[in-house]
């Protein structure tokens, strides 16, 4: 393979996951064993230092229609919430007709909030279902891969471009980039967030290692893309959001200065060691004693007769799932919020997903798999833990939503 961000040929395999099927592939009960499988493995470039997948599911498949909903967590609402009046107030609170376009915008909840900051907004997704959702729901949807043929065809120009979530997603990743420099204003912004390649090893957090997620970011590897296409990051900050993610602001370059807390977190992630191979190294060393050490509790609570139940049924947590080989076996079912998952099957591992508000019993101990909105768990279910329901994060975010 090469490199999708520099070109390079110099790339080495340094974490390896396994045959994994795609993750938000929930399952219908004549699905069950019927599931493809691929490599989840992750290479590091030896020339730019980027982490990446080695192979690509397509994006037709992973992304045409999935049952990933933004609206359901109420923190994460809240987040888009925050964002939207944060960029409003710096960037454009005296503009006029403001506009904003959402990549990969969901069921509009990012959208809806720039919408009550009176934006003229635009969402791209992909996902027929959930484009309808939020067509439904009244926000403006195309339904979409964002790319520069899409850009041609909208013909527009926006104050704000945002990506939450969706930039390491990208099969296409530089016509996108492309796309939205040719899209956005001179004196535009472009709000980028994304998991964060540095928080992902110190939390341990390699479930969010998925075949979606095509890179793995840091400051350093996003600022050599970003360069590529006539961009620059001038502002950033770590936001607890998904156990740690960044919060980037972006235009064409030269069009701001460079922030101090920019410059900051730049030396603090250059002095932390975490764009060498040998952190990487270290991380695939560390999750295989994390797989012993959980194996080994759910063993060792099952064997006592403890039921077990997941808490959430991210898609992130079938990595997990999978890599550790934990089935209905051990985890009775996964209990979740997300009506579109009801009566539907982990893929392969196979487990029932059971609506949170149809659940008739209780477990003696959750798993929590939905582990990046710790806060929001534990307080929503402080009667079940002072009735002795123990919540078990396999994950400890440092900072979590």
């Amino acid at each position: 393979m090469i490199c999708r961000v520099c070109d390079s040929r110099h790339i080495e395999p340094v974490i390896d996951l396994g045959q994994q099927p795609w993750c938000n592939h929930f399952l219908r009960r004549d699905e069950i064993g019927k599931e493809p499988f691929y490599s989840l493995r992750v290479a590091y470039c030896r020339d730019c230092g980027t982490a990446q997948l080695d192979f690509t599911v397509k994006k037709e498949v992973m992304f045409g229609d999935h049952t990933y909903l933004s609206g359901v967590t109420q923190s994460l609402s809240d987040h888009f919430r925050n964002i939207a009046t944060e960029v409003d107030q710096r960037f454009f609170k005296d503009a006029a007709h403001k506009s904003v376009l959402d990549i990969g915008s969901n069921d509009g909840t990012q959208l809806k909030h720039y919408q009550a900051l009176s934006y003229d907004v635009l969402g791209v997704e992909s996902s027929k279902t959930t484009a309808r959702i939020a067509n439904d729901a009244g926000v403006p949807t195309l339904n979409a891969f964002f790319n520069q043929q899409t850009m041609k065809d909208i013909n527009r120009h926006f104050d704000i471009f945002n990506a939450s979530g969706v930039f390491f997603h990208l099969e296409e990743l530089h016509s996108v980039c492309e796309a939205i420099r040719e899209g956005l204003k001179p004196e535009g912004v472009f709000v980028v967030q994304f998991l964060y390649m540095k928080t992902i090893m110190e939390n341990m957090a390699f479930d969010q290692i998925y075949h979606e997620h095509l890179l793995y970011y840091t400051l350093a590897t996003i600022e050599i893309l970003l360069e590529r296409h006539g961009m620059e990051m001038f502002d950033a900050y770590l936001s607890p959001i998904h156990g740690g993610s960044i919060v980037g602001f972006i235009n064409h370059k030269g069009a701001r200065p460079v922030t101090e807390r920019l410059t900051q977190m730049r030396y603090e992630e250059q002095e932390s060691g975490c764009n060498k191979i040998e952190a990487y190294i270290d991380f695939n060393r560390r999750i295989k004693n994390m797989k012993d050490e959980n194996c080994a509790y759910l063993y060792c609570n099952k064997a006592a007769g403890k039921r077990i139940f997941g808490f959430g049924a991210p898609v992130k947590g079938n990595t997990m799932l999978n890599y550790f080989g934990v089935g209905p076996d051990l985890i009775e079912c996964l209990v979740e919020k997300n009506t579109l998952r009801r009566g539907l099957y982990s893929p392969g591992m196979h487990i029932p997903v059971v609506i949170e508000d149809e659940l008739t019993q209780r477990p003696d101990i959750y798993y929590v798999l939905a582990w990046n909105f710790k806060n929001e768990i534990l307080a929503n279910n402080r009667k079940l833990i002072d009735e002795g329901v123990e919540f078990y994060f396999p994950v400890n975010p440092k900072i979590s939503a």
